[in-house]
């Protein structure tokens, strides 16, 4: 079935569809990386946007659900140029389109995704339409998708409800000896940390209860009151979707755990609503960093490590009281805020992903340097 994508620009691509075949109206990002298409579809800070996969042969591996970074994928969209519907793997248990079938996401391939990335980075990020329905006329679409905003997302991905991360239901659906292989140093009996799920990936949980903590995960609401009242060792902020200005509730409550003297770690959301709630400022990139690529620079030791990002919104450093925090890493390749070291405070904050999932594992370090600042393990 021919489908299509345009952009609120006037652009138009002509592709094949996959998955579902409903109309969808979303922001437009692109995402680098050469491997992990699934854990991307799964990560909770792709809501509310659909995602252009530069990579030009995507499904080759098809779905191996043990690597889900959640429960379900989160795109709105899936944007791809070749689309391997045969896969050839041993781990797979099933195909892509599939996978976006059974899940209602609608996307589209056959199309010139390099062109498509181009525009996104010529022009910065953008709103566009799949659909298969064949318009005559453009402007009333290309209105609907001017009027599109991101909103409403951090509640959308986040748990209803407080629970402890248990590794062996977490990885229910691995094999005996795999499963064996990831939980052997999963005791649990280390440090209580509080994680607040504002759109987690698993994989954070599973770093931490893989050094021996006790992860009690929180919804992105939580009252502070409540987290501090159980009088976690360290509390963990989690990556997430959207505008982080948005979020002013949860904002308001992490000022308080800031101002507790709980060790506090926090990546790309969570370390954009700890810079806003300590006074700082936020700003939308142009095209934003999503990729298993990007060289980030630790300001202490001089040391660059490839990392794995998605995110959209940055820090600006220039708004940051040199009372309260100091930059700690930046991005090599366009110099913008990739973390932050707070003043007198056991509180460091990343804008890139050290738990992976797709990526490098060059910065995985940062969560023995967490347990470090809880007192170590016990």
């Amino acid at each position: 079935m021919k489908a299509f994508l345009i952009l609120e620009d006037g652009t138009v691509f002509c592709g094949n569809s996959i998955g579902s075949d409903r109309e969808v109206i979303s922001e437009i990002v692109f995402n680098t990386s050469m491997t992990g298409y699934l854990e991307v579809l799964t990560d909770p800070s792709y809501a509310g946007q659909a995602v252009v996969m530069t990579y030009p042969l995507i499904g080759n591996y098809g779905i191996c659900t043990e690597d889900m970074e959640s429960d379900r994928p989160w795109p709105d969209g899936f944007i791809v140029r070749e689309l391997s519907r045969i896969p050839s793997n041993f781990r797979s248990g099933d195909t892509i389109q599939n996978f976006l079938k059974n899940y209602d996401i609608p996307g589209i391939c056959g199309i010139d995704t390099r062109a498509l990335t181009k525009i996104l980075r010529e022009k910065g990020t953008m709103n566009g339409m799949i659909t298969t329905h064949v318009y005559e006329d453009y402007a009333e679409p290309v209105m609907r998708m001017k009027n599109y905003r991101v909103t409403g997302v951090v509640k959308a991905t986040s748990c209803k409800k407080k629970y402890i991360f248990d590794p062996l239901v977490s990885e229910s659906s691995l094999s005996v000896d795999r499963k064996e292989n990831r939980l052997q140093t999963c005791a649990g009996e280390g440090r209580k940390v509080a994680l607040l799920d504002l759109g987690a990936k698993k994989n954070i949980a599973r770093s931490l209860a893989k050094r021996g903590c006790k992860v009690t995960i929180y919804p992105g609401y939580t009252p502070a009151e409540e987290i501090l009242a159980a009088n976690p060792d360290g509390i963990m902020l989690s990556n997430g979707p959207g505008d982080p200005k948005e979020n002013v509730e949860i904002i308001r409550e992490i000022r308080k755990l800031y101002e507790s003297n709980v060790p506090i770690f926090a990546i790309c959301l969570g370390h954009q609503l700890m810079a806003l709630a300590t006074g700082a400022d936020t700003y939308k990139l142009k095209y934003g960093h999503r990729g298993g690529n990007h060289p980030v620079k630790d300001l202490t030791t001089g040391r660059v490590y490839i990392s794995s990002q998605n995110h959209g919104y940055a820090v600006n450093p220039e708004s940051l009281n040199p009372q309260v925090a100091t930059p700690a890493f930046v991005n090599v390749n366009d110099g913008t805020n990739e973390g932050l070291k707070y003043i007198g405070r056991n509180i460091f904050t990343v804008q890139f992903h050290p738990e992976a999932c797709p990526g490098p594992r060059d910065s995985g370090y940062l969560f023995d340097r967490f347990i470090e600042m809880m007192g170590g393990n016990q």
